[in-house]
């Protein structure tokens, strides 16, 4: 018997299957989607078997596989299908979708490293008889501890220490070694679940529906959760398995622990912040179906369950479900094709969908179900402070207006959440004698000052150097920090206020679990004012926030992007659903220069539906999505006029084989000119069916240029 094993290749175009032999001892236990070992050169590698047959051809030598690797685990066949589907989609390799698919411990590589977890349990020795060698020992106060607790249950034996391993040595005691699985810290939320009448109307729709796309456009604080915690309960009374996809695990703990509050140990947690242990051990509950439910962020869509009934993807906006490194698949798309074979319903669910997602919806391809009303019955007030006229009486980052509310609630013994989507302490370094700026030498960027290490670093490429006053081009002591990141506005609120503060951006939550002990730490009230990045927008409930402030929202605008407004909306509407969710009321204050920016005015107002009118006039006349699907190709080289060849070279390259259907713009510089000391240029490919394009991008793939990066519908 023959395995046709697709193995991990350093030649970028490979795509291909290797034949080889079965040996006797593996023909019983190996199976299509197992990942194997075999020999390729002169070197061992890993592969994954795609089939296994007996067209043996006597004229050639076939070497044998060299051992199965966790025969437990393979990719069934929904998966293997999957992967084949991905690859041709998204004009890449078969084997990294099929990496995708496993946890880091089980993927294809030259060397893998499984760390498992071991327990030892000792318990008594049936055939010793113990009360006698305990009167026989009763020096030994010790061994006469261990022996009366094991007289009443079995225990670990590291509860003893080394003190037990005389026992163990004499045969008095027994130990067993067994592997365990790691336990994943999620908190629990347990409280009773109550629907109104409208959540109960969604819950019936769904489940009635003959459809099987649905999105669930639901106001900040509407109980989208409550629905789908409805829907997975039925789900579970049809013996079917569902998937429960959220932005990014570690965000959004609370919704977590309101699932894991119902289910219990029916779900398993599965996200980039479990250690690889704690992901292999989550993978193997689920490959033993030891679970109903997957929760989790983007990779959780290719979870192993069998027989789906519900994909659930919440906050279905997020650009964090679009992955940027190869494959570069939408997991939605990856949920609506494992939709097609299950026969499952997928529901997303937003108060701020994409705009495509919305348009979709209100043209039938969706199921539009609407959610109008919040739980507590009331929505926050909204105010916008022109800053153009703060400035004037110096106030730069907190108006009179802002500080009279944050002042108020604090007086209140109520609580604050304030916005500042930049990280950092000064977000600019210039030297006010020469003009000198400090910049990555990476990276076309400003270098930011971070106070806490005193450090000016890249946020791109991770460059890092010790902050200094002393100027490097004229050495004068000059240098300035400009600018306002989420580390200043938490210094200046501490010396302002004179009370507990909280900041929680990427600095503050790179460890583990450290977003879920600060937002704990925030809800027993042991700080007043929370500072945050974008990260403090969905997902989090405080009864006793009753003020949110917006500073310095401009910034999102200004970014050359067709979606600055679109985000820019959605990140206000979402920070301003913090507050109003429970007994206190809401107050949203909002600081802008461009205070009558239609952004803005519909935020105050609650209303997407003018928002969305407006926008899509605009993308309507630029033919953007959802008008045109938009295709990006980054070309990039390590010098500047190579990566200006290349993109010259694939522009000629689009412009014969493309007709006047294809919209090609570039190439240009991309916005960032430079990163990671790679020289970019950018592609846009505007279009309405792929099906040639794809074969076209395809032959642009084999043909081998450098350095190209193929992109479908990019997070632009």
């Amino acid at each position: 018997m023959l395995a046709s094993v697709l193995i991990q290749y350093s030649v970028k175009s490979l795509n291909k299957e290797f034949d080889y032999l079965i040996p006797n001892n593996l023909i019983k236990r190996i199976r299509i989607g197992n990942k194997v070992i075999v020999p390729f050169g002169s070197s061992k590698v890993e592969g994954f078997v795609l089939n296994i047959h007996d067209n043996i051809d006597k004229s050639l030598e076939y070497r044998e596989i060299i051992e199965i690797e966790e025969s437990d685990f393979y990719l069934n066949d929904e998966l293997l299908k999957l992967g084949k589907y991905m690859s041709d989609s998204l004009l890449c390799n078969l084997i990294s979708c099929y990496q995708v698919m496993l946890p880091k411990a089980l993927k294809a590589s030259l060397k893998t490293n499984i760390n498992r977890k071991y327990e030892t349990k000792v318990y008594l020795n049936k055939n010793i008889d113990v009360d006698k060698y305990i009167f026989e020992n009763k020096r030994n106060k010790r061994e006469i501890e261990i022996l009366n607790i094991l007289k009443e249950r079995e225990c670990l034996k590291k509860e003893f220490g080394s003190s037990i391993n005389r026992l163990i040595e004499k045969g008095i005691v027994v130990s067993e070694t067994y592997e365990v699985n790691r336990e994943v810290q999620v908190d629990e939320d347990k409280r009773n679940i109550y629907l109104t009448d409208e959540q109960k109307n969604a819950v019936k729709e769904i489940q009635n529906s003959n459809d099987n796309k649905f999105l669930l456009y639901g106001v900040t604080g509407s109980g989208k959760t409550e629905v789908y915690i409805e829907l997975l309960k039925n789900v579970l009374k049809e013996n079917k398995t569902g998937i429960v996809l959220v932005p990014e695990i570690s965000l959004t703990p609370q919704i977590v622990a309101r699932f894991k509050g119902v289910f219990g140990d029916k779900i398993a947690v599965f996200h980039s912040s479990l250690s690889e242990g704690e992901k292999y051990d989550e993978y193997r509950r689920i490959m033993n179906n030891e679970v109903s439910f997957v929760v989790g962020a983007r990779s959780a869509i290719f979870a192993p369950l069998k027989n789906i009934g519900l994909i659930i993807i919440d906050e279905c906006q997020s650009n964090t479900y679009k992955q940027e490194s190869t494959p570069k698949y939408n997991a939605i798309d990856i949920a609506f094709k494992r939709s097609e074979y299950n026969n499952a319903k997928v529901v997303l669910g937003s108060a701020t969908p994409l705009l495509e997602q919305y348009a979709r919806a209100k043209k039938g391809v969706f199921h539009l179900i609407k959610l109008g009303n919040r739980i507590s019955g009331k929505f926050p007030s909204f105010e916008i402070v022109d800053m153009n006229k703060e400035t004037k009486k110096h106030n730069y980052i907190i108006s009179d207006k802002l500080d009279a509310e944050i002042s108020g609630s604090l007086s209140r013994n109520e609580q604050v959440i304030l916005l500042l989507n930049r990280r950092g302490y000064s977000t600019f370094l210039s030297c006010s004698n020469c003009g000198y700026v400090y910049k990555c030498p990476n990276c076309d960027i400003s270098l930011i000052y971070h106070k806490s290490s005193n450090s000016y670093s890249c946020h791109y490429c991770g460059y890092r150097v010790a902050s200094s006053s002393i100027c490097p081009k004229c050495h004068e002591e000059a240098i300035k920090d400009l600018g306002l990141g989420t580390e200043k506005l938490e210094s200046l609120l501490l010396k302002k206020y004179n009370t507990k503060v909280l900041r929680m951006d990427a600095d503050t939550t790179s460890t583990k679990n450290a977003h879920r002990k600060l937002i704990n730490e925030f809800s027993s009230h042991k700080y007043n004012i929370l500072v945050g990045t974008q990260m403090i927008s969905k997902g989090l409930n405080f009864e006793n926030v009753s003020l949110v402030g917006i500073i310095n929202p401009d910034a999102s605008l200004s970014i050359p992007d067709f979606r600055s407004s679109e985000r820019t909306y959605e990140l206000l509407s979402q920070t301003s659903g913090r507050v109003g969710r429970f007994d206190l009321p809401g107050k949203v204050i909002i600081q802008t220069y461009n205070p009558n920016n239609y952004v803005y005015q519909n935020v105050v107002k609650n209303d997407f539906e003018s928002f969305f009118n407006y926008e899509m006039n605009i993308r309507h006349k630029l033919m953007y999505p959802p008008y045109f699907y938009i295709c990006s190709i980054l070309i990039t080289s390590s010098t500047f006029e190579e990566a200006s060849k290349g993109s010259i070279k694939v522009k000629e390259y689009l412009d014969k084989h493309l007709d006047e259907n294809y919209i090609i713009l570039g190439p240009s510089v991309s916005s960032i000119v430079r990163l990671n000391n790679k020289y970019r240029f950018n592609i846009m490919i505007k279009y309405k069916d792929n099906a040639k394009l794809l074969k076209v991008l395809k032959e642009l793939n084999d043909i081998n240029i450098k350095n190209v990066n193929i992109d479908i519908n990019p997070n632009i």
